[in-house]
């Protein structure tokens, strides 16, 4: 494993500049660790409240939930495989105390890529083109701030939240082109609860990207 403990002029300015916000509102400190930390509970209720929500029949929409789930399960496990090969140390461990506001505790574990933003962002993106608009714009406003809240804290650089975003992006046009095969699991689970066309008639799906 290669260890790498330098800093860029980008990542020490952008990092000092966000969280140079925390510990100034106790409203906003509390708003940003509630998105730091409970990033996987907001998008599984997400999840939950669009496949029982979308109309009954609508299986093509429920199929994208689930790529979309599996993109940032992917994410993560790109994650795990950089981690384990280049270790970057949490921003908490290198800057000196005093230059920094940390809000949530955190071990000491790599820092690069943020397992938080590229799940997000695989959430996200694997949804653009293929939910409806309230899914994909909940998804993506929800990544946006999980990523900007994990640099605020105070246990991410700026370029660990970018990097997510492009792991989860990647992750998801990855699950994209597979989608097809992941159909028969899609229209079992729909029908455990009732969901999609009926038992005697073939569900349509899209094709690629819409």
């Amino acid at each position: 494993m290669f260890h790498a403990a330098f800093l860029n002029p980008f990542d020490v300015a952008v990092y000092h500049l966000v969280n140079g916000m925390a510990g100034h509102s106790q409203i906003l400190d509390a708003i940003m660790i509630f998105f730091a930390k409970y990033a996987l509970e907001l998008y599984a209720l997400l999840f939950v409240i669009a496949w029982f929500t979308l109309p009954r029949k609508d299986i093509q929409n429920r199929h994208a939930l689930f790529v979309a789930g599996l993109s940032g399960v992917l994410a993560l496990i790109i994650n795990v495989v950089i981690s384990h090969i280049w270790f970057r140390p949490r921003p908490f461990t290198v800057f000196q105390k005093g230059t920094f506001t940390q809000l949530v505790s955190h071990s000491k574990d790599a820092s690069f890529p943020s397992d938080h933003a590229s799940g997000s962002w695989g959430f996200a993106s694997a949804s653009w083109g293929h939910t409806p608009r309230w899914v994909r714009y909940s998804f993506t406003i929800l990544a946006i701030l999980v990523s900007f809240a994990r640099v605020f804290v105070g246990v991410h650089y700026p370029t660990d939240v970018l990097a997510g975003l492009l792991i989860g992006f990647v992750s998801s046009r990855i699950m994209w082109k597979f989608a097809h095969r992941l159909t028969p699991i899609t229209v079992f689970v729909a029908r455990l609860f009732r969901f999609g066309p009926s038992h005697d008639s073939q569900p349509q799906f899209g094709h690629g990207e819409s």
